[in-house]
């Protein structure tokens, strides 16, 4: 069942910030990645994970001094934090490093020489918030003050909790630093750009190579057809991170050197090993590159990153796969509330597979948010993990050992059923190839049901209480548990420990390459309990032990910010002005691969609005539909004007996008009750 040839595969997810402790919506990527990972280990490849921790930025300077300690003393006991919780988990990284490491500052300073060398470096002056108490330069999320539009005090420099109006420090009112409560200063200051808009054709082709899926190439088109910006990779001392050669006092940003980190993580694998490094970051090899990431952070990598190893000269990825966040009973992590849930803590109260099951049983291949519902997570690890794959192994071993030493048939009487079994490996191969991890479990679980069906049927327990049956009974057995073992194989990827325990019983290794028909005369072990029930009370005590009053801590690093509470209250709702309005005109946008200009008339006014459904409506089907628009949305410049509103859309995107329209009778102008 192994492909013809074994392929060369590199695969990292997102470097975890070293400022804090993992928490869940961490593992559901280190998880989603190891079972993909271990799956293609499984089919005979050559596939190798690694990642480090993302160890520089302020935020991390900061913290080292709040605790009294040095930042390397920091990122050095977050990392082994790290790397304890992600074995917790069960996560087989090949190689876990850091980005403060000298194969990263060689990386670092070798990929910036070589935009410098290609002229894609410029140099500016700006003008930055500073501290003057602490004698820093200040991020928008270190600036706190006065909101702007609705007045809500302790709002961050870039955007308000309370409205959600975006901004910048500059029109924040009373503004003072979130670290010393000084009132900031502008300062100027020299930074570094990359010249990101050079790469708008590479880029768009990129865009176009199915490299990404469709929802998030179509988000970065966004950002395309808004026309790119230069991107800022520097930042000024004091700053923890590494120094800009030639260029004392001015360091990389932390997101220049965090994805080069893969790359470094990679040689420090190699060096240790052995393994071929050229044949992965070269262009032109056979090899295989594959990024799992959080959608928060497309535009780092699918932007800047395949830009810059474009014009260094190295290879981008062969593909980017991006998951949703983590919801905790239908809505975002809470503290408060208890299901703000850090990896620790869960090791503490239940078993690591649990999870790594149940987040299998949820994730697609999609964009889309997954749900740990607790109660659902309790019902289906028992229903379907212990309740039918367990109990198909429980169910025969014990009529094994008793009657038959422990000895499987000779023959097979249900070859054909096993053999079935078997064959449905090619198309639950398939979904994990394509990371449709909950198709291939139900298709799994959907087998365990036929499994203990035939147990059932065949009633092993009232055989051995007849005489002379004593054939049949070591038959329906042995076919019971060669049926497991092909489940088996088929879960290893998710479930890698209770695999090693079935391979203990069962005497043979779980992998799909030696998937070739049933065991035959052959020799188990003792059976031993595999995986046991999930008790309410466990996820309670988990729970309550996650419980806490919410605490933001300002970040300037996008993956380590809290997620807390994002409903709103109905005044702020009430703000928005929905009405109906005409399409009047709709035309194509030139150098705009998704954009149509809708001309729209509210009765009294009209507005320009661009929207994104260009790969759903041809302008001319458009004029003089009544569609639903956000009439008092603040105007945006783009690069092609100015967008005075929003009209509203449903649907996944693409071709299957739908305008609102509403009921026959309504006139432009009117308000959306």
């Amino acid at each position: 069942m192994a492909a013809t040839s074994p392929r060369k595969i590199l695969v990292t997810s997102a470097l975890p910030y070293a400022n804090g402790p993992l928490h869940l919506g961490h593992m559901l990527e280190q998880v989603q990645t190891d079972i993909w990972v271990r799956f293609q280990a499984s089919r005979g490849h050559d596939c190798l994970y690694v990642c480090a921790d993302d160890a520089h930025g302020t935020a991390i300077m900061l913290a080292a001094e709040k605790l009294g300690i040095s930042p390397e003393q920091h990122i050095d006991n977050m990392r082994e934090a790290h790397q304890q919780d992600s074995a917790g988990f069960l996560i087989d990284f090949a190689n876990f490093h850091s980005t403060h490491s000298d194969e990263n500052r060689y990386w670092s300073e070798r990929i910036y020489q070589s935009l410098k060398d290609n002229d894609h470096i410029a140099r500016r002056e700006i003008v930055q918030a500073f501290d003057p108490e602490k004698q820093l330069f200040l991020a928008d999320r270190f600036i706190k003050g006065t909101c702007p539009r609705c007045k809500t005090e302790d709002q961050y420099g870039d955007n308000c909790e309370a409205c959600g109006a975006t901004y910048s420090p500059a029109e924040l009112i009373d503004p003072v630093s979130a670290i010393s409560g000084a009132t900031p200063v502008d300062r100027e200051s020299t930074h570094f750009f990359f010249k990101l808009p050079e790469y708008e054709a590479m880029l768009k082709e990129w865009l176009d190579s199915d490299t990404l899926q469709p929802q998030v190439a179509n988000k970065l088109r966004e950002w395309t057809d808004a026309g790119l910006q230069e991107w800022d990779i520097s930042r000024d001392a004091p700053y923890f991170g590494f120094e800009i050669p030639g260029e004392p006092g001015k360091f990389f940003y932390v997101w220049l050197d965090a994805p080069i980190g893969y790359i470094a993580s990679f040689q420090n694998y190699c060096e240790r090993t052995g393994h071929e490094f050229d044949a992965f970051w070269l262009p032109g090899g056979d090899t295989e590159l594959y990024h799992f990431i959080g959608k928060d952070i497309i535009n780092f990598h699918g932007l800047f990153w395949p830009a810059m190893l474009h014009s260094a000269g190295l290879r981008t990825p062969t593909a980017i796969f991006v998951h949703g966040f983590l919801t905790v009973n239908g809505t975002k992590m809470s503290k408060s509330r208890g299901t703000f849930i850090n990896a620790d803590t869960y090791l503490e109260h239940l078993d690591a597979e649990y999870l790594r099951y149940y987040f299998a049983a949820k994730l697609g291949n999609s964009v889309d948010d997954i749900d740990l519902n607790l109660e659902d997570f309790v019902q289906r690890v028992n229903s379907d993990v212990v309740g039918k794959i367990v109990n198909i192994a429980s169910r025969c071993a014990g009529f094994l050992r008793k009657s038959f030493d422990n000895r499987l048939t000779d023959s097979c009487t249900e070859a054909e059923l096993v053999n079935d079994f078997i064959a449905a490996g090619d198309g639950i191969a398939e979904l994990y190839e394509g990371r449709e991890f909950n198709k291939a479990i139900r298709e799994i679980v959907a087998l365990a049901d036929r499994a203990n069906q035939y147990i059932d049927d065949k009633k092993p327990w009232v055989l051995a209480k007849q005489e002379g049956a004593e054939s049949q009974v070591h038959e329906t057995c042995s076919v019971g548990v060669n049926l497991f073992r092909v489940l088996m194989t088929y879960l290893k990827p998710v479930l890698p420990g209770m695999a090693e325990k079935a391979e203990a019983f069962l005497n043979c290794s779980l992998d799909w390459i030696d998937l070739d028909g049933p065991l035959l005369g052959h020799q188990l072990n003792k059976f031993k309990p595999l995986l046991t029930r999930i008790e309410a009370k466990q996820v309670e005590a988990m729970v309550e032990a996650s419980r806490q009053p919410d605490t933001p801590v300002p970040a300037e690093h996008p993956q380590v910010q809290d997620e807390e509470d994002d409903t709103i209250q109905f005044d702020d709702f009430a703000k928005v002005d929905l009405r109906i309005a005409e399409i009047v005109a709709a035309d194509h946008v030139e150098g705009a691969d998704k954009l149509l200009r809708l001309t729209l008339s509210l009765g009294d006014r009209q507005k320009q609005v661009f929207a994104g459904i260009k790969s759903a409506y041809r302008p001319e089907d458009l004029v003089g539909k009544l569609t639903v628009m956000v009439a008092n949305l603040a105007p945006r410049k783009m690069r092609f004007g100015i967008s005075e509103g929003m009209v509203l859309a449903a649907g996944p995107g693409g071709e299957e996008l739908y305008l609102l329209e509403p009921h026959p009778g309504a006139k432009p102008g009117m308000q959306v009750k």
